[in-house]
């Protein structure tokens, strides 16, 4: 490790915070400080990908876990740039924005499918009828390991200097976007991940996070405790909010728009009956 103990110090306060509680017991690795470096990167040069970035990210992505070693995840890596304009401009009229830049700028856009079409295709090859994938944990499983090997694919490109941000509102078009990129019945991109060379002129810093005790109990769950600390998060969201020249909002604010907001779900309220029509019973 490079960093000396005033920068490890202040990398918590950027993870956390001026006003927040923090931890004083980090057991610092590389490994560690690059996590708490993360941040979602919505700016990018016009630069390609370095050779190998996306079969790096892919390697890091199958070391991940895996439930049962089955391999029920799939890539679809879109760097055709017509293709990739062409599902941003569906995407811009799923939320009220006219376009998505950041999805426009990304050399690639990364779709992470929850894929059990290859374990009902051996199924079936074998003589037998894939029953098991009827149910709803045959669904949870193939997009838990979508999103697990998204995540190491992440930290992968950011120790190679590049930006990543998640993009739910893949989830918007689902029904779509499945039809754009020729999926098989029994699969659904679970979300999206624009990748490129961050812009550092046009970054965004480390957004916030609660404090620990908001989220974490130990043995048994403390409900309401979180309320003790939403005064001092607050703080912190306000805070960053007025660095980043965003509008004013609060945390609780968006938490109860997300909950109550048909508008902010810009489609996925049909996404039961897409994932349903693509194979998928969820008995």
């Amino acid at each position: 490790m490079t960093a000396t103990k005033n920068e490890l110090q202040a990398l918590l306060e950027e993870r956390y915070g001026a006003a927040q509680q923090k931890p004083d017991n980090i057991i610092w690795t590389p490994q560690v400080e690059a996590l708490l470096r993360h941040k979602s990167v919505r700016t990018f040069l016009p630069d390609p990908l370095p050779e190998g970035a996306i079969e790096t990210m892919v390697a890091a992505a199958q070391s991940a876990s895996n439930s049962s070693a089955l391999n029920q995840w799939s890539l679809v890596a879109v760097t055709d740039a017509a293709l990739k304009q062409r599902i941003a401009d569906r995407v811009a009229r799923s939320v009220p924005v006219d376009r998505i830049p950041w999805i426009e700028e990304a050399p690639a856009l990364l779709l992470w499918v929850a894929d059990l079409s290859r374990g009902a295709d051996i199924t079936k090859e074998a003589g037998k009828e894939p029953i098991v994938f009827d149910y709803l944990d045959s669904f949870l499983m193939s997009s838990i390991d979508a999103a697990l090997a998204a995540q190491n694919a992440a930290v992968a490109a950011e120790s190679a200097g590049l930006g990543i941000v998640y993009l739910g509102v893949m989830r918007n078009i689902a029904k779509e976007i499945a039809e754009m990129i020729n999926l098989p019945p029994l699969s659904y991109v679970t979300f999206g991940m624009a990748v490129g060379r961050p812009d550092a002129s046009r970054t965004s810093s480390i957004r916030p996070r609660p404090a620990q005790p908001m989220i974490l109990h130990h043995n048994q769950y403390d409900q309401g405790r979180y309320r003790d600390y939403l005064k001092d998060y607050e703080e912190a969201w306000q805070a960053f909010r007025v660095r980043q020249n965003m509008r004013a909002k609060t945390w609780q604010g968006s938490v109860v728009e997300s909950a109550t907001s048909i508008d902010y779900m810009g489609g996925r309220e049909n996404l039961r009956d897409t994932v349903m029509a693509r194979g998928f019973k969820l008995k």
